[in-house]
């Protein structure tokens, strides 16, 4: 319908707008698809290696600068969390995700342009006629009575929630990851300590054994057994060395610049490092808690949408082209009284023949949705692991770490009572060698454990999702 002239009246075009607003309205008939989480594939409890631990409702995690209180490695943390490029990455993914969830609601809502044209045509008497017009059009904007723009919308809205959760995930990991490598730098400067202090008593030892052998109160066995606990000590030292540089480096990476001196000053510390003990709660708290399985989930609603947006192809698609504005043959006369017109033009697409095209898409949809299914489980099943192994770990590491305390407390004793038995003639400069040897290995097993302990927590607080985020 295209009507001009001098009858035409102002209410000509408002009339045209008022049906356009009634097709929008019935536009938005549509019905979002429906989607249904899958029932969790795990036991209703933990394993039995880990109940001793406590199962009690554990409710939100602590936030992490409560659980962890050391005040330099909340810094290093902070810094990580501002410099992190891999946590700047999923960042970057998540305005991405955004501006594409911006398209689709776009896509809901029509595209009205304003514009002026200028036309030329032969009229009966053969000569030339220009037309000058102006006004408002909206484009090929689709009536949406299937869902299809609807569900492409919802598609676009779980994927932008699942690169939410999956920048959530990338942070806990990056917080935990640089706990634990703080912890590991702290374990390095105690076993370099550790070594030096073993060095310089073996050192001192070496000269009392050459003081002894000159004087014929020991041997030349007993002179390269010193030189071999010498010897052994410098290797450890340079291990440490070597290992401490490489795990500073492995920080420097993670927080993404430089370590200032006042935060390596405080390596090292006797203080160890304590952190609050966490209840695992129930296995079910997993599915709202990690984000990872949160994660898996928005992409198994993505991919439930899909389906739906795939199922509307097959229905008609209804587009609707519309302007209205003002037509006239002199361009001063434009937007004049009697010079307005509108049209409406509806357009039913039905799809009749594509070459399978519409069913190969459906069946994709299908198959995409049970790779989700099946991901979603895959991850529900390996959090559940995770949290079962840290569980085991933790109350093993503990038991451990008291068992190998108390290991190198009787080899400090064994070495004092086998330096009184060597100054009485009771016992041989090989025992006493022995002892020290003893001593050091145990004294390195209580280092090692401890920072395995701190560092089973660690991972038990990531594996439970982590805690709120603070800024």
């Amino acid at each position: 319908m295209n009507k001009t002239g001098p009858s035409m009246t102002r209410s000509r075009p408002i009339l045209g707008l008022t049906l356009l607003a009634g097709a929008l309205a019935l536009a938005g008939c549509s019905t979002p698809s429906l989607f249904t989480r899958p029932l969790a594939p795990i036991a209703p409890q933990w394993p039995a290696s880990a109940q001793a631990v406590g199962t009690a409702p554990a409710g939100d995690l602590l936030p992490w600068r409560t659980f962890f209180t050391d005040p330099a490695l909340q810094s290093l943390i902070a810094l990580a969390l501002e410099y992190n490029r891999d946590l700047r990455v999923a960042a970057l993914n998540i305005a991405q995700a955004r501006a594409q969830l911006g398209l689709r609601s776009a896509d809901e809502l029509p595209s009205v342009s304003a514009g002026l044209g200028l036309s030329r045509s032969p009229n009966t008497s053969g000569n030339m006629a220009t037309t000058f017009t102006g006004g408002l059009l909206v484009s090929s904007y689709e009536l949406d009575f299937f869902g299809r723009v609807a569900s492409l919308k919802e598609q676009a809205l779980a994927q932008y929630l699942a690169t939410e959760e999956a920048r959530r995930t990338a942070q806990i990991s990056l917080i935990a990851t640089v706990a634990q490598a703080w912890m590991g730098l702290g374990a390095d400067a105690r076993l370099l300590r550790l070594a030096e202090q073993t060095l310089a008593s073996r050192q001192d030892s070496l000269r009392l054994v050459a003081l002894r052998l000159e004087y014929g109160a020991a041997s030349d066995l007993d002179l390269r057994l010193a030189q071999s606990l010498v010897q052994a000590a410098s290797v450890a030292l340079a291990q440490t060395q070597r290992q401490r540089a490489l795990d500073e480096n492995a920080l420097v990476l993670l927080v993404g610049q430089p370590l200032m001196p006042a935060v390596l000053a405080q390596l090292g510390a006797d203080v160890p490092v304590t952190l609050p003990a966490l209840p695992a709660g129930l296995p079910s708290e997993l599915l709202t808690r990690r984000a990872d399985i949160r994660q898996a989930e928005q992409q198994l609603a993505a991919a439930n949408a899909n389906i739906a947006a795939a199922r509307a192809a097959y229905f008609p698609r209804i587009a609707l082209t519309a302007s209205a504005g003002s037509a006239s043959s002199e361009l001063g006369s434009l937007f004049k009284d009697g010079s307005w017109s509108y049209s409406l033009v509806p357009q039913l697409l039905l799809p009749l023949f594509d070459g399978g095209r519409n069913d190969a898409n459906l069946a994709s949809a299908k198959v995409g949705f049970d790779i989700a299914v099946a991901q979603y489980e895959k991850a529900i099943q390996g959090a559940f692991r995770e949290v079962a192994d840290a569980l085991a770990a933790r109350s093993s590491w503990e038991r451990q770490l008291l068992a190998q305390t108390a290991l190198a407390q009787a080899d400090g004793e064994r070495l004092v009572l086998t330096r009184l038995r060597l100054e009485n003639g009771a016992a041989s400069q090989l025992d006493w060698l022995d002892a020290q040897r003893a001593l050091f290995a145990s004294q390195q097993g209580v280092i090692a454990a401890q920072l395995a302990f701190l560092q089973s927590q660690v991972a038990l607080y990531k594996v439970l999702g982590g805690g709120a985020e603070t800024p």
